[in-house]
């Protein structure tokens, strides 16, 4: 990279950076940035590296703008990749990397913010988000599988010219001039949308351990002190067998149901579980936290300390639409999502 292009990405790596280590709007390898050098190049994040660390190590993919919209227009299956500027680079475009195209701002921020997914996967969550959005130009976008499909979806909106992208059972986007107007409009969003959370007990965390023991290695307490809310906070366990309420717990903690379990049922049930690597990736322990599968990384742990933070934002009286089935297995079945997994199940 030159330092002319690296002085053009500094502001990007520094805001992405800085999206990356709030985890209430980035969790791990989620969430993607971009911006636009003129009309002639897209610098996106890559797939399945961590925006937190945007400016310690190279994370951004350049493509040749012009002809990734052509080979959009022309309905190519991975228009992304012929149009690398350097295809023999070791890094890939996000998965998102056509909508970033697609979107006419200069700078493109894509975050999994817990206050929107306190709305996203709510049946009347796009009416909710229009009261509290009132005077912005946005969308709401009903789920579509990440990539191609959720861009041909955002297309179907672009007439009414949105800055911000509200997408259902996903996250938010929003769009900018610059760095400063992104991150600025980003804030305005999240203040509009912000949700309390209900209080939730500390983890149980000696019950924990006694519990992981039982399982003879395979579990063990999760390390992240957000992910236990979604056990130890009543109306939040009740809601966490409901289904996956996005994309990305799919991909990292498998599909659903998540086992809920009062404590002595988790005895039993830890006693004599599957075989490794069918086990669940994450157990709910009523009460007392979160268990997860030993030989998860920080993929998993982030992405159960995302369900900590949204659950307890969640109304629980609400009407929530939860991915079904063929949605979750079309995630799972991807290779654009297995290359994500690989990269995480090593990241420190």
């Amino acid at each position: 990279m030159t330092s002319s292009l690296a002085g053009v990405l500094a502001p990007l790596a520094a805001l992405s950076a800085r999206l990356g280590m709030n985890r209430d709007l980035v969790q791990g390898a989620g969430g993607n940035t971009s911006l636009k050098r003129g009309e002639a190049e897209l610098w996106v994040k890559a797939s399945g590296t961590w925006l937190s660390a945007a400016e310690r190590q190279p994370i951004f993919v350049g493509l040749d703008l012009p002809g990734l919209l052509r080979r959009m227009a022309a309905g190519e299956a991975e228009p992304a990749l012929p149009a690398l500027l350097d295809p023999a680079g070791t890094l890939r475009p996000s998965i998102e990397t056509t909508l970033h195209a697609l979107l006419p701002h200069r700078v493109v921020l894509h975050v999994h913010s817990v206050n929107a997914l306190a709305f996203a996967p709510r049946a009347d969550g796009e009416a909710l988000v229009a009261g509290r959005l009132a005077g912005l130009r946005w969308a709401w976008i009903p789920y579509a599988k990440p990539g191609l499909p959720l861009t041909r979806a955002v297309q179907a909106r672009m007439a009414s010219a949105p800055d911000i992208l509200v997408l259902g059972n996903h996250g938010l986007v929003v769009g900018g001039g610059s760095t400063e107007e992104a991150e600025a409009r980003l804030d305005e969003v999240e203040r509009r949308l912000a949700t309390p959370a209900r209080p939730a007990p500390p983890a149980d965390l000696p019950l924990l351990e006694r519990l992981a023991g039982l399982s003879g290695g395979r579990y063990r307490p999760a390390r992240l002190a957000e992910a236990h809310a979604a056990a130890t906070e009543a109306a939040s366990f009740a809601m966490a067998g409901r289904g996956a309420l996005y994309p990305d717990h799919v991909v990292f903690l498998g599909p659903a149901p998540i086992p809920t379990l009062a404590p002595d049922r988790a005895a039993e049930w830890l006693r004599q579980p599957p075989p490794l690597l069918s086990a669940p990736a994450l157990v709910l322990v009523g009460g007392a936290g979160a268990l997860l599968r030993a030989d998860l990384g920080a993929g998993a742990e982030e992405m159960a300390a995302c369900l900590g933070l949204v659950l307890p934002r969640l109304d629980p009286a609400a009407p929530l639409t939860v991915l079904g089935p063929a949605q979750e297995a079309e995630l799972l079945d991807w290779d654009a999502e297995k290359y994500r997994q690989s990269l995480n199940a090593a990241h420190p």
